[in-house]
Formats: structure tokens, C-alpha cells, sequence
């Protein structure tokens, strides 16, 4: 794994590959690497401006790519529904969902089904897109992968599935957007602990596994700062992606590594090296993420709250 870059990804042709969040930043570049090895991949995006450019961009870097845009609102349940169902209608399988698209530090807010924003986005519309591209990941056969993007964050928030809707009237108690978007990040992790957990259980040969791309310079760093609201939170966030944050295809690393690399064992996370850039290996994370108990009320409280079902998986 020492120095494993883009050049170590084994040939990816006859894949089949979802990338969400892909317009941009690690998203894109994940994509951009998997078609560069071969694999047909599909850029779920929430604009379509910016899902269509970004393939217009990444056919101009690969030529011959074979890549497609796919409207997909993870805010939006009924977004995730009608993208799985015309996803189906397309590809009789899936060998790879990269769940990759998030929210990070917004002001108080819900999605269009009520959910506060960032756990919304961040954990259930992907726990709702995963559950409905099962029978496609299950129709690929041994090697199809899922692989959760989260991040060091996830040691600022616990999840709490009996309070997954923190109210701002609440005072202090209430919406701090930074601890609610490391609580949706230990959502990714503890879902893919459960995940992985039923897959084995099942006997399935799918592997779920998890990525975080350290500190690297992207769009959702300059967003979180504008919500902030504050010209100096913006300059400080400039400076550090400038002086501190490696660039987009480094932070894409770990996430290509879950992805493709031979040997990932079922609930694998990994990070760059120095915890916050460098090439990927395995990653620290809060124990919390690695408690059947918690996965388990985590993953109850998710489906109800979605309405997707994983019936075919035991518990």
C-alpha cells in the first residue's frame, strides 16, 4: 500500500460504477480515474449544469470515456427512488456505488421529507440509494464494492438513532451545524459497519467499506466557510486549503484504494497517511463506529425513516 497512487488501480474495464457528488472534487476525480481504467460510470449530481459540464470536462481529459450524467437529490427521497428505478432500467447490474456526495457545516435546515439537512443528505439519502441498487450490486456477482466517504470529523458527533432531529429551539442543546455534520459522518461509518456486518451474515460477496479524504482543498471546505457567514472563517479556510489542504486527486486516494484495490476486507476504512494528507492506508476511527448494537437501532430507525427496506439481509 506504500505510495499507492492512481497508476496502482488494476483495470476496471466491463465494470459498471455510480459515483454521487460527482461534478466536483473527489467525486469527480474518483470517476474521472475509474473510466480512465475502463469502467462505464455514472456521475449522480444534484445540478444537472454541473453533472453535464463535468462530463463534457472528463471526456475531454479521457478521451473515450465511457461516462453518462444522472440527476440525483439526496435531499430528495423521491430524487434517490426515481434515479435507482431508471438506473435499473439501464444496467442490469452494478459492480461499484461510491457514496461520496455530502453536505458539511450548513445552517439549521430540513430536506424536502422533513430530515435536518446534513444527516439527511449525508447518511439517509445515501442509506435509501444504497438499499434500492442492492438487487444490482447483488446481480454483479463476487467483487461488487460499496464504499462510504466520511470523514475525520466523524469524532466531533455521536449518532443517537432514538434523536436523529436536533431542534435549534433547543438552545444548547439543540443544532450546533459542526457536531451535526460529524454525527452524519459517524452515520457513514456505522452504517458501513452494519452493512458489512449483514453481508457477511448473508454470505454475500459484496464488500461495504469506508474512505476519508484527510484535509484536501474542495468546494465543500469553501461552502462550509461561506456559511458561515463570516469574511475572516472564509480568508482562514482560503489560507489552509492554500498552505495546509492537498489537492483533490490526493484526497480522492483513499477512496479509489476502498474502491479497487485487491483484498479489501468487509468494514475496511482508510485515510492518507499522516491522518490529514498522504497516500492511503487504513484509518483510526471512534469505537462508537464499530458497535453492533448501535448499527443495529441506527439501521431500524433508518429504514423507517426512508421507507427502504434491505429484507433480504439478516439482521
Amino acid at each position: 500500500m506504500t505510495g499507492w497512487n492512481a497508476t496502482n488501480i488494476p483495470d476496471q474495464g466491463g465494470r459498471t460504477a455510480v459515483v454521487t457528488g460527482a461534478n466536483s472534487g473527489i467525486g469527480y476525480v474518483t470517476a474521472r480515474e475509474l473510466a480512465r481504467r475502463g469502467a462505464a460510470v455514472t456521475l449522480a449530481c444534484r445540478s444537472a449544469a454541473r453533472g453535464r459540464a463535468a462530463v463534457i470536462r472528463l471526456r475531454g481529459e479521457v478521451p473515450g470515456a465511457e461516462v453518462e450524467f444522472a440527476p440525483l437529490d439526496l435531499a430528495d427521497l423521491s430524487s434517490v427512488r426515481e434515479f435507482a428505478r431508471d438506473f435499473g432500467q439501464r444496467s442490469p447490474r452494478l459492480d461499484l456505488l461510491v457514496n461520496n456526495a455530502g453536505v458539511m457545516a450548513l445552517p439549521y435546515g430540513r430536506t424536502a421529507d422533513g430530515f435536518e439537512t446534513q444527516f439527511g443528505v449525508n447518511h439517509l439519502g445515501h442509506f435509501a440509494l444504497t438499499g434500492l441498487l442492492l438487487p444490482r450490486l447483488r446481480a454483479a456477482g463476487p467483487g461488487a464494492r460499496i464504499v462510504n466517504v466520511s470523514s475525520g470529523f466523524h469524532v466531533l458527533g455521536d449518532v443517537r438513532p432514538e434523536d436523529l432531529d436536533p431542534d435549534p429551539a433547543r438552545g444548547a442543546d439543540g443544532y450546533r451545524r459542526w457536531i451535526a455534520y460529524g454525527r452524519s459522518k459517524s452515520a457513514n461509518l456505522l452504517f458501513t459497519h452494519e452493512l458489512a456486518r449483514r453481508f457477511t451474515a448473508a454470505g454475500a460477496t459484496i464488500t461495504a467499506a469506508a474512505a476519508h479524504p484527510g484535509y484536501a482543498s474542495t468546494n465543500l471546505h469553501a461552502g462550509a466557510s461561506a456559511q458561515e457567514g463570516s469574511t475572516l472563517a472564509s480568508r482562514v479556510m482560503a489560507l489552509g486549503n492554500g498552505v495546509l489542504a492537498q489537492p483533490a486527486a490526493s484526497g480522492a486516494l483513499p477512496t479509489l484504494y476502498a474502491a479497487t484495490a485487491p483484498g479489501v476486507a468487509q468494514d475496511a476504512f482508510f485515510g492518507p497517511r499522516l491522518g490529514w494528507r498522504g497516500a492511503p492506508v487504513p484509518s483510526w476511527r471512534a469505537r462508537r463506529t464499530l458497535d453492533d448494537a448501535a448499527g443495529e437501532r441506527l439501521w431500524a430507525a433508518s429504514e423507517k425513516l426512508t421507507g427502504v427496506s434491505y429484507g433480504s439481509l439478516p439482521r
